[in-house]
């Protein structure tokens, strides 16, 4: 039994390499050669159209619709101002959101800058009503005008009683009060109290006074003066009154009478 199964594989064998050499041995079948020429080659003929970018192009791609990189611009000062404003108005105001705050202070700064531009509208309208020029508004059109500088630098040629007269009918108090002190220095120096000098402040004229009586006269005097001069404002009927007889006994007083 053994040796005919032994024999059984033989054969197999033998077979199985018989068939391995077949295969191997045969050739693969030869694919016919296809060959072109230079006739089968196409032309394309047709003309070729160049084509040129416009001037200036690349500004149709600027728009935002050309933007695909969106950044957050920087806040400046004012936008960080309106933030703490917002922050501290929510605070306080129990604002529920952010965008609320913030549209409160907006509002609040619009109110407060109306404000702003009202009050100095007024005080230039005031100053400009309490200047010498309120001819301006119709007030004073009838006012003469004084050249004040030219009188200072005269005072020894003038006739202060008959400006002074002049003044009060043309109900000019303050420059009435302003010849009354131009006066009385004019008096001072006639009588050798002091020495008249265009540059001199009342300060030094003070100091050339000798006698304490005279100081302290001269010294309320200057203080009348710069009240209601320099003062820019009118004064009343008592107010002037007062003042004017002051300034007569003072001129008794420096005149010697």
């Amino acid at each position: 039994m053994n040796k005919f199964f032994i024999l059984f594989f033989f054969l197999c064998s033998i077979g199985f390499s018989n068939a391995q050499d077949t295969i191997v041995k045969e050739e693969p079948p030869k694919i016919a050669t296809v060959k072109y020429t230079e006739k089968d080659i196409q032309i394309d003929s047709e003309a070729v159209e160049a084509k040129h970018f416009k001037t200036n192009f690349k500004k149709k791609y600027t728009g935002p619709d050309f933007t695909y990189e969106f950044k957050t611009p920087e806040k400046n000062w004012w936008d960080l101002f309106k933030e703490w404003l917002a922050s501290l108005l929510r605070d306080l105001f129990s604002l529920g959101t952010t965008e609320a705050s913030l549209n409160f202070a907006s509002i609040l700064i619009r109110v407060v800058a109306v404000i702003v531009i009202i009050l100095v509208i007024y005080f230039i309208v005031k100053a400009l009503i309490n200047k010498e020029g309120q001819w301006i508004f119709g007030k004073n059109a009838n006012k003469r005008t004084i050249y004040y500088s030219d009188i200072e630098k005269n005072i020894h040629l003038l006739d202060f009683d008959k400006l002074i007269k002049e003044s009060i009918q043309a109900g000019e108090k303050r420059a009435a009060i302003r010849y009354y002190y131009l006066w009385l220095l004019k008096v001072m120096a006639q009588n050798r109290y002091i020495e008249w000098d265009i540059e001199k402040t009342n300060s030094d004229y003070l100091y050339e006074l000798q006698k304490p009586e005279h100081k302290e006269e001269f010294t309320y005097l200057s203080y009348l003066y710069n009240y209601i001069w320099y003062g820019e404002f009118e004064i009343d009927e008592t107010t002037f009154a007062k003042a004017e007889n002051r300034f007569k006994n003072a001129l008794k007083i420096f005149g010697n009478e």
